[in-house]
């Protein structure tokens, strides 16, 4: 245990408020913050925030606009793809429609750690206010855009909002509620992007069929006008936790500039780009030196961007790598599924979409039941450990027994997301409650922002491993009908078995990491002797 988690974490011990109500202000008086000098620990001052807590009718007010943010910017991740092919025709430009995913991908991976580390510096309110006009800015453009440039130039624009949304909205979160009461909303939020996962894809398609493909970035107008509208005169009454301070924007550069290159090569690598060719080995070389970089001047900064003793000790590496893995497995599966759909069992396109819901949505059973563990149980990890060893096991089982009638594949896959969905209120809520209050934006943002380059790491791995088996022409998250034609239903079988024994390695890393990580007494209300059995 590193001195800034063991000296800055919420103590659990302290009196707590009635349920769903955050603490006062002056309730966190005597936390820690880290000083200047390593390894140094100083009182922190009372928070500059109204001293009475929030009522019941507060929070959920809080929470429901948080919740109409955070739909937001995860119905724009799914809208947009079934209207690529309209937006192709209009613009006479097929070739760079990738780019128009790809540019949002980009932009929201690279700032999610530095709009977490600017809300613990500025406060959540400047930050939310900046990310969100940032996207509404951006969607108006996209909605705009006269050609195919401006529109991928629009949706970076885009991406840079929207990829701040998310950390900030889990971060207010953690300011309203008590670590102990924390996870159970995170189911909602999980239920918030299985709704855009399931939902995006048919508005986006509507729109682009029956009305006008700009519809898919209109609709974020009227949307985001009235989060923040909900959000921003309930501000005033978060307990504020921030902490001034020189802000270090060479790091800041220096991760976000390792992150877009890292995410190129994983996405470029084994479809544009052979592994092996001289872009690819030159663009790994730029994102390693880069890194190091980053590293070097973090260690040698007072205050840096990311502190790398935020990254150490026994609970918040342990969290960031089972989430990861777990998210690894879920997108993985989530882009190569729909090929298995279709050459092994005949499916259409729009048939192998409806395929995937076991997958996307039943995980948010798992974080439900997962986030009321955390407010029942004093051993709340144990969930998350059984969850991802049993589908750890679920992917050994379709390793082996594949191929199976579809209807049991789904009821498989079902069971295997399920065990997914209980790692993620555990990770978040032990991620927050193991660092200082005035780091858990900075926290929360590198946690995402691992999760985004574990999720394209599976994504690389899963299709390196079907190009190895299948060939060079595997259409995996595009379509091609007559390369999924000329496979045969055996050699995608074959080839899956090999998909699902990397999926079982991913879930067994995640549990063998939550069962490494140091179990921490929840700060919030105290647990009967009853629930606690």
């Amino acid at each position: 245990m590193t001195t800034s988690e063991s000296q800055g974490r919420e103590p659990a011990n302290r009196r707590a408020l009635p349920a769903s109500i955050a603490r006062p202000a002056r309730a966190v008086a005597l936390d820690l913050a880290i000083d200047d000098t390593p390894h140094l620990a100083k009182p922190l001052a009372p928070p500059l925030a109204p001293t009475a807590p929030l009522t019941p009718v507060e929070v959920r007010g809080i929470l429901l606009s948080l919740l109409l943010a955070m739909f937001l910017a995860a119905l724009d991740q799914t809208i947009v793809a079934t209207a690529l092919p309209t937006i192709g025709r209009q613009f006479h430009d097929v070739s760079s429609l990738s780019w128009v995913i790809t540019a949002y991908l980009l932009a929201s991976t690279a700032v999610a750690p530095v709009f977490g580390t600017l809300s613990d510096i500025f406060g959540r309110r400047a930050t939310i206010i900046i990310a969100m006009g940032l996207f509404i800015a951006g969607s108006v453009l996209c909605a705009l855009a006269p050609n195919i440039g401006v529109l991928i130039v629009a949706r970076g624009l885009q991406g840079l909002g929207g990829g701040g949304i998310l950390p900030i909205v889990q971060t207010v979160i953690s300011d309203v509620v008590s670590p102990r009461e924390r996870g159970q909303y995170q189911a909602y939020f999980s239920g918030v992007w299985v709704s855009a996962s399931i939902g995006g894809p048919v508005i986006g398609g509507v729109f682009a069929e029956h009305l006008h493909w700009s519809l898919i970035f209109w609709i974020n107008l009227p949307l985001g006008v009235g989060a923040l509208a909900l959000l921003l005169p309930k501000m005033g009454k978060i307990p504020v936790f921030h902490r001034r301070r020189k802000v270090d924007w060479l790091g800041g550069l220096l991760l976000m500039a390792a992150a877009v290159v890292v995410m190129l090569v994983l996405t470029w690598g084994g479809t544009r780009f052979s592994w092996s060719s001289p872009t690819i080995l030159a663009m790994a070389g730029a994102a390693a030196l880069l890194g190091l970089g980053f590293v070097w001047h973090a260690l040698r900064t007072a205050e840096p961007f990311l502190p790398l003793q935020l990254m150490d000790g026994s609970v918040v590496p342990y969290a960031m790598a089972a989430g990861g893995c777990a998210i690894g497995v879920l997108i993985g599966l989530t882009v190569s599924m729909p090929l298995y759909y279709e050459v092994v069992y005949g499916l259409s396109a729009s048939a192998s979409g409806l395929a995937l819901i076991p997958i996307v949505a039943v995980s948010v059973l798992g974080a439900a039941f997962s986030g009321r563990a955390t407010t029942r149980w004093t051993h709340y990890k144990r969930v998350a450990i059984a969850g991802n060893a049993f589908s750890a096991v679920m992917c050994c089982a379709l390793a082996v027994a594949t191929p199976l009638p579809l209807w049991t594949l789904l009821a498989m896959l079902a069971l295997l997301s399920v065990g997914i969905g209980t790692v993620f209120p555990v990770s978040l809520v032990s991620i927050q409650n193991a660092v200082p209050r005035d780091q858990i934006g900075t926290a929360t943002g590198a946690m995402n922002f691992f999760r985004a380059l574990m999720a394209s790491f599976a994504v690389a791995a899963f299709t390196a491993i079907l190009l190895a088996v299948l060939g060079s022409d595997v259409p995996i998250g595009r379509e091609h009908t007559d390369a999924i034609a000329a496979i045969s239903p055996g050699a995608m079988v074959a080839a899956f078995r090999y998909v699902f024994v990397a999926s079982a390695a991913l879930m067994a890393m995640a549990a063998l990491a939550m069962l490494v990580m140091e179990e921490r007494p929840l700060a919030g209300p105290e647990i009967s002797a009853d629930l606690a059995e």
